[in-house]
């Protein structure tokens, strides 16, 4: 929790309060349906909620704007995100329905309004959204034919409307067919060892009605 408030110094007490539940509920559900690997818990804020925020660093998201969060698993990067981003629309998607379940609970259990949760491919999605957001759920080729049509015309932040992908390693070749995507390494913004290897792309996408 330290790490939070060490990155993100201008949080509101009902942020803070929600990050500070975030991991009993967790923690809690965790054990009745494992959606987080016991490592990965036990660092639950290094490992899940700061390599989410790593997005906020990137782009932070106006009031209004609506978020698709693909393949969001136990509700990341969609659920630190959305606490960050009270005003922000986040829509969080996954096809496994046990996933969806922890993702349920932990939402109400911080009292999120801004999140709409839904178990489904993102394929059956309907809707356009300004940024779509994951965690290296699949190679880019694929993720954009996934979320293909999906992409809000009108772009009002710094960044294009695009993809901003959490990832990993050596992009070149994953990325060679993308001229006009972007790499943040999240080592520029984080001193953990953890982000070392951690990125995040931006790819811009055109709207297509």
């Amino acid at each position: 929790m330290e790490l939070i408030k060490h990155y993100f110094s201008d949080l509101s007490d009902t942020q803070l309060n929600q990050f500070e539940k975030l991991n009993d509920l967790y923690q809690d559900w965790n054990l009745k349906i494992n959606v987080v690997s016991r490592k990965d818990i036990d660092e639950i804020y290094l490992r899940h909620v700061l390599h989410s925020l790593g997005i906020a660093k990137v782009q932070k998201f106006n009031p209004g704007a609506s978020i698709l969060d693909v393949g969001t698993g136990g509700g990341f990067p969609g659920i630190p995100l959305a606490i960050l981003f009270p005003e922000t629309q986040f829509h969080l998607v996954d096809s496994i329905g046990k996933k969806i379940k922890v993702v349920e609970e932990v939402s109400a259990g911080l009292g999120l309004s801004n999140v709409k949760i839904t178990n489904d491919r993102v394929e059956n999605i309907d809707g356009q959204y300004d940024f779509i957001v994951s965690r290296a759920v699949a190679q880019m080729e694929t993720f954009v034919r996934w979320i293909k049509g999906r992409i809000a015309k009108k772009s009002e932040h710094e960044l294009k409307n695009g993809i901003l992908y959490l990832k990993g390693g050596d992009l070149t070749e994953e990325l060679k067919l993308y001229t006009t995507a972007t790499i943040y390494d999240l080592s520029d913004y984080f001193e953990e060892e953890f982000f070392e290897t951690k990125k995040v792309v931006h790819l811009p996408l055109k709207y297509k009605g």
